[in-house]
């Protein structure tokens, strides 16, 4: 069972807690345990990712709109098994087992990259994957929720990123040294990275514990409907609604980081870099997830979104009027501190302003709100390439998330949330 803020009674107290390192403080086994999933997870995830536009453009002989059509594709699908799954965790009182399935349905389904024939074979591929991020994304986050106090969930969630791009970051380095030093094809490393996903899901089932998630009454927003998709959960409303509308305009600017790679590629990065190009990008957003979740947790959370987005439109800038292998390199830098900046405090953000017998269902619209834009982001950007040109593209993108910073100051008030969450 929960106490009054949500979080497990079960996990140790306090004083147990104090003893270990500062920043992991108080955050229980939970959180720690799902950041090392993450972790493993995203070393098999990134084993492949970098790699698959150089593998669906160069031996599969996809171009850029095929690119935009599977990434697109891909993320849709998680978002919507997202908003399914987090709404039944909060029916059924237990995040656990949709956890174990997801985490193991991607696992299993994420190395058949392997031996794909065609794009459309990928694409078929990503779809499973995703549906395995789905079921798990907004069960795990509404654990990582139920399992802190209100005042650690910047905190928590920024280790979560840290510990998951420190994953994207050891991932890209097996892989190059797999490609590199001991001349493995691409399949070949694509197959290899069904190990740390298996481990990931053992870990899952042997350490994670149910945190006690709360409903013991229908939240105010399921009370005034849910509209056409009533049944998948209740449709937020007031300023929750709004933030979600406020994620879903950046979205749309936001298309597939595979076209940074593609970008990168482009302006004459080997192929033999871009495992590395992709690993510095993860160096970055592993060493300031962890600081920026926990800044988010003193300060006003929306100010570090909107700086992140802020540094979003100047590298998508940047990247319409890069012209030098080494400026990808600057560019993937700045990345990641938007990242950095902005996943821990847009969940915490998230966590805020949701009822707290009703988090996953909450988690399941923010990702909703955030794949529902994914698909025609990927689909405009890749278009807009092909036919203007990455000026263009990479235009659209710094103008909405420009647009997007100026309505979430607005629209969206700062959050006041009692001590008991």
């Amino acid at each position: 069972m929960s106490d009054g803020g949500g979080f497990a009674a079960g996990s140790p107290p306090p004083s147990a807690q104090a003893r270990g390192p500062a920043f992991l403080r108080d955050l229980g086994p939970n959180v720690l345990v799902l950041g090392a999933v993450s972790l493993l997870t995203d070393i098999a995830s990134e084993m492949i990712y970098p790699l698959l536009p150089l593998f669906l453009t160069t031996v599969l002989g996809a171009g850029p709109a095929a690119l935009g059509a599977v990434e697109g594709l891909a993320e849709s699908t998680a978002a919507l098994v997202k908003l399914a799954a987090g709404r039944h965790s909060d029916r059924v009182r237990r995040r656990k087992p949709l956890i174990v399935v997801g985490y193991g349905l991607a696992a299993v389904a994420r190395p058949l990259v392997a031996v794909a024939t065609s794009a459309g074979l990928v694409a078929a591929i990503r779809f499973t994957d995703r549906v395995g991020k789905g079921l798990r994304g907004a069960p795990r986050d509404a654990l990582i929720t139920d399992s802190v106090p209100p005042s650690l969930r910047g905190r928590a969630f920024g280790l979560q990123r840290s510990l998951d791009h420190a994953g994207a970051l050891v991932g890209p380095l097996v892989a190059a040294g797999l490609l590199a030093g001991f001349g493995l094809s691409l399949r070949w490393v694509f197959a290899l990275a069904v190990v740390p996903g298996v481990l990931g899901v053992l870990l899952v089932v042997w350490r994670v514990r149910e945190a006690g998630c709360v409903q013991q009454e229908e939240p105010d927003f399921a009370r005034r409907g849910g509209g056409a998709l009533g049944a998948l959960g209740p449709l937020p409303h007031g300023p929750l609604r709004r933030y979600l509308m406020v994620l879903l305009l950046f979205t749309l600017g936001n298309s597939s980081d595979a076209f940074l790679l593609l970008r990168a590629s482009d302006l004459g990065l080997p192929a033999a870099q871009l495992p590395l190009l992709w690993a510095f990008f993860h160096l970055v957003k592993t060493a300031g997830a962890l600081p920026a979740g926990a800044l988010s947790d003193r300060l006003d959370r929306r100010r570090l979104i909107i700086a992140g987005w802020a540094v979003y439109a100047l590298v998508y800038l940047g990247f319409a009027r890069a012209t030098a292998a080494w400026h990808a390199w600057a560019l993937f830098a700045a990345y990641g501190l938007y990242y950095a900046l902005t996943e821990g405090a847009e969940k915490a953000l998230l966590a805020d302003l949701a009822p707290r017998e009703a988090r996953g269902t909450a988690f399941g619209w923010h990702a909703f709100s955030l794949g529902v834009g994914a698909l025609p982001a990927s689909l405009i950007f890749g278009a807009l390439w092909q036919g203007a040109g990455p000026v263009a593209a990479f235009g659209l993108g710094a103008a909405l998330a420009g647009a997007s910073s100026l309505l979430l100051w607005r629209l969206v008030p700062a959050p006041r949330v009692a001590a008991g969450g």
